[in-house]
């Protein structure tokens, strides 16, 4: 044999015995990886499983246009209890998203203009970031004291204003750091052909992080529409149609909490069944979420 070919054969033993370790490991880590990803989504589906289990047998037309039934009837549904998170949500949307948006605005394109002002922008991050470990029940008290004693009444006014204070963390900081997404060349482009600062955020920045402010705004209405705690000290609860802002107002969050400490059977049922269709509108509006994120692309 040609000893050139030997020490090119013996190099080449040497290469893939070298790499070999190397191989294993990365084997070894992406099973590791994987197993971490299924152990992440099995109790996402385990509860979605176990949730359609027990409250799909109660899925009913009358489930969505009938008031809860009495202690010891059977039948009615919930549909108070959807048209009240409806309003009280809508309400914490109002206040939260533009307060939210506005001051993630501040924060990553006009925060840098002065010392003062860079100050402030690094108190309003931690300030946000105090927010976000705040108990819901807090939030709830907070409100309590801000609305419920100065109206003297409990309502779904109330209840968004609660929800609004849990709302904003999530939305500055996701709006926060999709602005710090979008390219710095495309400023200075909008910049160079005679825009302003105002006009390049709200023409060109704005629209190119829309996506990524979507899904925030979306993530901070699912936590909104779980929450039960700041419910039940500003918007309590009602087993009637809402009677207006101002008046104590129905929410599924709060049914299932009520219905579900039950003795009567037939209310346990109306709770799974109303987790259900909280579970079911938390993902409808991802799912138009990303519908409009992937039209607002093209």
């Amino acid at each position: 044999m040609n000893p050139s070919t030997e020490s090119q054969s013996l190099a080449r033993t040497l290469i893939r015995d070298k790499s070999r370790p190397r191989e294993i490991f990365d084997i070894a880590m992406t099973t590791l990886s994987g197993i971490c990803i299924g152990l992440t989504v099995l109790p996402l589906f385990a509860v979605l499983i176990y949730v359609m289990i027990k409250g799909g047998s109660r899925l009913s037309l009358s489930l969505f246009t009938q008031l809860p039934p009495a202690a010891g009837q059977t039948g009615g549904g919930i549909a108070n209890a959807i048209l009240g998170t409806f309003i009280t949500v809508g309400i914490a949307s109002v206040i939260a998203v533009p307060i939210g948006v506005l001051a993630a605005v501040y924060l990553s394109e006009f925060s840098f203009s002065s010392q003062t002002a860079r100050q402030v922008a690094r108190s309003i991050r931690f300030a946000t970031n105090v927010l976000s470990g705040v108990p819901s029940i807090i939030a709830g008290v907070f409100a309590y004291s801000l609305v419920v004693l100065t109206t003297g009444t409990f309502s779904a006014f109330a209840g968004g204003v609660a929800l609004s204070v849990l709302m904003l963390p999530t939305i500055i900081r996701t709006t926060d750091e999709a602005l710090k997404i979008v390219p710095q060349d495309i400023r200075w482009a909008s910049v160079g052909v005679g825009a302003s600062n105002y006009q390049t955020v709200l023409k060109v920045v704005l629209p190119a992080a829309l996506p990524a402010i979507l899904t925030g705004v979306t993530l901070a209405v699912a936590r909104a529409s779980g929450e039960t705690a700041p419910l039940l000290f500003t918007a309590l609860s009602s087993n009637f149609w809402p009677r207006g802002l101002m008046s104590p107002t129905p929410s599924l969050a709060v049914l299932v909490y009520n219905f579900s400490t039950s003795f009567d059977l037939k209310l346990q049922e109306l709770a799974w069944a109303a987790s259900l269709v909280l579970v079911f509108l938390v993902l409808i509006s991802s799912i138009i979420a990303r519908l409009a994120t992937r039209q607002s692309q093209f």
